[in-house]
């Protein structure tokens, strides 16, 4: 189990370069997601996992998490976890039985306010499906750990890719905050460094890519390399 500084905040502070935040599909079905996640992990370059847990009851969500957080853990990842269902749960207490680093949630303030209080700072607090440049700041001095900016909706829709990237351009030069910024493929990685951004978020892009999910985060950390290679010899 990581401490109160999760690997989250120690990759904001320690590199300049962004770093990956892999969010898995919808999980139900933890020992079959298994494989695919040991793949990701084991390739390097990844800060943190997100894991989308499928509805469920308290005690489910909690095996789930205890099945799959060691395997990202292992390879000193952070795990963060959401659930998608309609259920009503209590996530910090989830993520703590579950021995998750931490939670992640979509905007609200009151939510915000009460998950604070139960994480009492030995968890990470990420905020997502943030719908303006208040909500952002809003959530960061409510004192989350990061903001997400561009993640999928629900529906499976994406925000507008322009706002995207000036919202995070926007948050980058000015706040300390660490801010994640999603990215539909691989080839999108390199407007999204240009905005200052700590961390990329991949989704299907990683989990359905032709190659498999290793050669699909080998790609990704190379091209995150590449890019900071050539914006060196322009310097």
């Amino acid at each position: 189990m990581l401490s109160a500084i999760s690997l989250i905040q120690v990759d904001s502070m320690t590199n300049t370069s962004p770093r990956l935040y892999l969010i898995t599909p919808l999980i139900s079905d933890p020992a079959a997601f298994a494989g695919a996640l040991e793949s990701a992990c084991a390739t390097g370059g990844i800060a943190a996992v997100m894991l989308r847990l499928a509805d469920a009851d308290e005690r489910t969500l909690i095996n789930r998490i205890k099945v799959l957080a060691p395997i990202v853990q292992k390879h000193e990842v952070a795990v963060i976890v959401t659930t998608e269902g309609e259920m009503p749960v209590d996530l910090a207490n989830i993520a703590a039985r579950g021995g998750a680093d931490g939670v992640h949630i979509p905007f609200n303030t009151e939510a915000i306010l009460n998950i604070v209080l139960q994480l009492k700072g030995e968890r990470s607090l990420g905020i997502g499906n943030l719908r303006s440049r208040d909500d952002a700041m809003r959530a960061g001095e409510l004192g989350v750990d990061y903001v997400m900016f561009g993640e999928p909706r629900r529906d499976g829709s994406l925000p507008a890719r322009d706002m995207v990237l000036e919202r995070a351009q926007w948050w980058a030069e000015i706040f300390e905050t660490p801010c994640v910024v999603f990215s539909p493929d691989i080839d999108s990685i390199r407007e999204i460094m240009a905005t200052g951004a700590e961390f990329i978020a991949l989704g299907d892009a990683i989990w359905t890519h032709d190659g498999g999910v290793a050669v699909a985060v080998d790609a990704a950390v190379k091209a995150i390399a590449t890019d900071e290679a050539t914006q060196a010899r322009h310097e």
